[in-house]
């Protein structure tokens, strides 16, 4: 048992979340899990740390080869968490996820789940984030498992470059393979609803709508995600833009 591989996993739709134990069945095949995972749900977090009140943890499952904790702060908090009181050695993974609906193109600066898999790449540790294009609590994930295991059995095969994780969408329903993709370029635009609440104080209610600046744009992960294929994108921790780089290097300041 303790030659297996240990395999962190956290998300940021709670620790009661069906993504979540769908994802733990799939790791325990591979290898002793520990699951540090937030209270509630986290979404939108993105790389968001907790500064300004205490964390709180609680075990709720302690078997052999597998644990799980509930924790008050934020998908990244709860692997900091892991890695510096929880864990008595370094995770040989961090998975993320499975996350209820997509985090395709420019969501994964927004993303808890990406959040905390990127932590995970911070450290070195092969890392991946799962999310399935279906916003559903109780969404079906049968087909997805099955590609969550063939994407991490690649990882853990072949490994990934320091400070790199993947960024990986599974469509809804049918499943045509696996394409690895480019982040779609796109944003999104967010537009306030100015609401007034019962003791007649505004409020504003964030609503909005993506837009994708590459339609049809074959290699890219919204594309793939259309035609029925998982996109895999790597996700790299260091954000220079080294063209940009390249070319400041005449400027005159």
């Amino acid at each position: 048992m303790n030659d297996r591989p240990l395999i962190l996993i956290t998300n940021d739709d709670g620790v009661s979340a069906k993504g979540l134990k769908e994802l733990t069945e799939v790791m325990r095949l591979f290898g002793n899990v520990v699951v540090v995972a937030p209270d509630t749900h986290r979404s939108g977090m993105s790389n968001a740390i907790t500064v300004d009140h205490p964390i709180r943890i609680k075990k709720t499952i302690d078997e052999p080869g597998y644990q799980v904790y509930k924790c008050s702060g934020t998908p990244v908090d709860c692997v900091k968490l892991a890695m510096n009181q929880l864990l008595d050695k370094k995770p040989d993974f961090v998975v993320s996820g499975i996350n209820h609906g997509s985090n395709s193109s420019i969501s994964v600066v927004y993303s808890g789940t990406m959040g905390g898999a990127i932590e995970g790449c911070i450290h070195n540790i092969p890392s991946i984030g799962f999310s399935l294009n279906d916003y559903d609590p109780e969404a079906d994930f049968s087909r997805a498992k099955i590609y969550v295991a063939r994407v991490f059995q690649q990882v853990a095969e072949n490994g990934l470059p320091p400070f790199v994780c993947l960024n990986v969408n599974i469509p809804k329903g049918d499943i045509r393979g696996i394409q690895v993709c480019k982040q779609t370029a796109g944003k999104w635009v967010e537009e306030f609803e100015k609401r007034t609440d019962p003791h007649t104080r505004d409020y504003y209610w964030m609503a909005g709508y993506f837009e994708n600046h590459e339609e049809d744009v074959p290699g890219t992960d919204i594309h793939a995600l259309e035609g029925g294929f998982v996109s895999v994108v790597p996700v790299n921790a260091d954000m220079t833009c080294y063209q940009t780089f390249e070319t400041m290097k005449s400027w005159r300041f």
